[in-house]
């Protein structure tokens, strides 16, 4: 049988599937029926310093092909989390990425070091996509203050970071390369893409915080092509994410270059498709030949 494991920033983990953040846990609850054990890693929802009620109802509109969502990163806080949320989430599985979210480079560094000092968590993924509150400018679409955060937060810890890129940007290729440089040891591309929706009914936009974030199948492809282009311009490993529904969009963005695949919304639409993904990308690899899962990791590439 193909050995599905792969390596992320020197972690092995036993196959290449994950919840992306925000669709595995709400405060300490784990949504998703399964054995979770069976996953490559868990992902907690971002968590904050401090408590946040997240932004105005409604959070969540459907699109033709995907959602947008505007819940604005609610949070039990750093301390309620690593009380009771991180170790529920240690006892599920044996490996654990840590998603955390600050508002200035020192609470970024104050929580990394937190989340180290518990020895809980295999990685630290930064949610760059919430903003500096001096400037108000995103993190990952300034190419000064991602490498300040990522900078900031290598130098404080020594637990392997995940920079989490946001799409919205000229070139995100360029934005891998500024993260990698900062220190970041792996990214995942990418966060959603900015979107709107206008409720006709009403004649004014659907959500309560006017714009939202867009996921599920209409931005595959825009979420595959940072893939492709950061794997041709960057040395380490990439989560991709953005629109995986199935074992095949798995298996593309591995091909493109991810070494890992982490999936969103479709664990809202059906809550077993991890572990679907994950036999279907088993059943590829043996009818191709295919020793394990590495073996396919930016083979697209190379069969240009």
């Amino acid at each position: 049988m193909p050995d599905l494991s792969v390596t992320l920033a020197g972690v092995k983990l036993k196959n290449p599937i994950l919840p992306a953040s925000g669709t595995l846990e709400t405060v300490d609850t784990p949504m998703l029926a399964g054995d979770l054990s069976q996953l490559g890693a868990l992902v907690n929802k971002t968590v904050t310093r401090d408590r946040r009620d997240g932004n105005p109802p409604p959070r969540v509109w459907e699109t033709a092909a995907g959602m947008l969502n505007s819940v604005g990163i609610p949070s039990i806080g750093i301390d309620e989390f690593m009380k009771g949320g991180l170790p529920r989430l240690r006892a599920r599985n044996d490996r654990i990425i840590v998603s955390i979210a600050g508002f200035s480079v020192r609470e970024f560094v104050e929580l990394a070091e937190t989340v180290a000092a518990a020895g809980l968590a295999d990685f630290i993924e930064l949610n760059l996509s919430c903003p500096n509150l001096e400037s108000g400018v995103l993190w990952s679409t300034d190419s000064g203050l991602l490498a300040e955060v990522v900078g900031g937060v290598r130098r404080a810890v020594n637990v392997p970071l995940i920079a989490k890129l946001s799409p919205n940007v000229t070139d995100i290729a360029e934005m891998a390369a500024v993260a990698e440089s900062a220190g970041a040891d792996a990214l995942g591309l990418v966060n959603t893409f900015r979107g709107l929706a206008i409720d006709v009914r009403v004649k004014k936009p659907a959500l309560g915080n006017t714009t939202g974030g867009l996921s599920g199948p209409a931005v595959k492809p825009l979420a595959l092509y940072a893939v492709w282009s950061s794997y041709r311009r960057v040395r380490i490993p990439i989560v991709g994410m953005g629109g995986i529904c199935s074992w095949r969009d798995a298996i593309e963005f591995m091909l493109a270059g991810a070494t890992a695949v982490a999936v969103g919304m479709y664990n809202f639409v059906e809550p077993g498709c991890m572990w679907e993904i994950r036999d279907g990308i088993d059943r590829y690899l043996a009818e191709n030949g295919f020793n394990g899962a590495k073996d396919i990791i930016g083979l697209a590439h190379r069969n240009q």
